[in-house]
C-alpha cells in the first residue's frame, strides 16, 4: 500500500511488522481507534498483525486491509490471560520473523460509576483489562524487543487519565496507571533502545464512545451535539483517524528521540486543566 515515486518505495512503515490489540471494534456509524490504526500502518506499508477477543470483528479489519492491498492477519487474544498473549506473539514472530512495533488498544469501562458506588467486580474487570493486560501484552512482546535491540510499544490510556472523570472512577484510575506503567517501561528499556509512549485521546466520535448512550435510549444527534460542545478546539469531537494518526508518528522513525510521553490527542480538553 506503499507508493512508488520516481521508483523508489515510499511508506513510514515499509519493512515493519505491527501487532494492534484491540484491532477490532465495537459495531457502530463510525471506525474505532484500533481498526483505524491497523488500516493506518498498512497504508505506511507493514505487516499487521490485528488480535481481538472477538475473530471475527478482527477479520473484518484485516479485509478492509487486505481488499486495499496491503499485508494482515487476524488473531483472536484476550489479553487478560498471560499465556495466551505469550503464545500469540511467539506465533507472529514465527510467522514474520520479528515486530517491530506494539500497539494496544484495548480498554472497557464496562458498569463503573463513581468513587464511593463503584463495585469490587467491575473495578478488578476494568483493572484487569485496561492495565493487567496491556502489560501481560507488553511482557510478552519486551524480552524479543531487547534481543534486537529495537522496538516501539504505544499504549492508548485517555485524557480521563488527568481530566475530571467523576463516574468513570475505575477507568480513569487504570488510564492513570496505565500512564505510570508505559513511562516505567520507556524508562527501564530506553538503554536497550525500545521506546513507550502513551496517546490520550479525548472525546472521540468512536462506537466505543457513542454506542452505549443510543443503545440506552438517547438520541444519537444529541449525545453528538454534547460531546462536541465540550471539546475547545472547533467544539467537535475528534475522530479515529486522529488517534490513528498520531500512533503511526509515534511508531514512526520521525518518533525516533520520542520515548516516556503521554500524549494528548483532545482538541485541547486536558489543556484546560488549572
Amino acid at each position: 500500500m506503499a507508493s512508488a515515486v520516481a521508483g523508489r518505495l515510499v511508506g513510514r512503515l515499509v519493512g515493519k511488522v505491527a501487532i494492534v490489540s484491540g484491532g477490532g471494534q465495537t459495531p457502530g456509524e463510525t471506525i474505532g481507534n484500533g481498526r483505524a490504526t491497523a488500516l493506518r500502518f498498512a497504508q505506511e506499508g507493514a505487516v499487521v498483525a490485528v488480535l481481538d477477543r472477538r475473530l471475527p470483528s478482527a477479520q473484518e479489519t484485516v479485509d478492509l486491509i487486505t481488499d486495499a492491498g496491503g499485508q494482515a492477519k487476524a488473531y483472536e487474544l484476550d489479553i487478560t490471560d498471560e499465556k495466551a498473549c505469550f503464545e500469540v506473539m511467539n506465533q507472529v514472530i514465527s510467522e514474520y520473523g520479528h515486530i517491530d512495533i506494539l500497539h494496544n488498544n484495548v480498554g472497557i469501562g464496562i458498569n463503573d460509576a463513581g468513587p464511593g458506588r463503584v463495585e469490587e467486580d467491575a473495578w478488578d474487570r476494568i483493572f484487569d483489562t485496561n492495565t493487567k493486560g496491556i502489560m501481560f501484552m507488553c511482557k510478552a512482546v519486551i524480552g524479543h524487543m531487547r534481543d534486537r535491540g529495537e522496538g516501539v510499544i504505544t499504549n492508548i490510556s485517555s485524557v480521563a487519565a488527568v481530566c475530571s472523570a467523576s463516574n468513570i472512577t475505575a477507568y480513569k484510575a487504570s488510564k492513570a496507571a496505565l500512564n505510570a506503567y508505559t513511562h516505567a517501561l520507556a524508562m527501564s528499556h530506553a538503554k536497550h533502545g525500545i521506546r513507550a509512549n502513551v496517546i490520550m485521546p479525548g472525546l472521540m466520535n468512536t462506537p466505543m464512545a457513542i454506542e452505549g448512550y443510543v443503545n440506552a435510549g438517547q438520541e444519537r444527534s444529541e449525545v453528538i451535539a454534547r460531546r462536541d460542545s465540550a471539546v475547545p478546539l472547533g467544539k467537535k469531537m475528534g475522530s479515529a483517524w486522529d488517534v490513528a494518526n498520531a500512533a503511526l508518528f509515534l511508531a514512526s522513525d520521525e518518533a525516533g528521540f520520542i520515548t516516556g510521553v503521554a500524549l494528548p490527542v483532545d482538541g485541547g480538553q486536558s489543556a484546560k486543566i488549572g
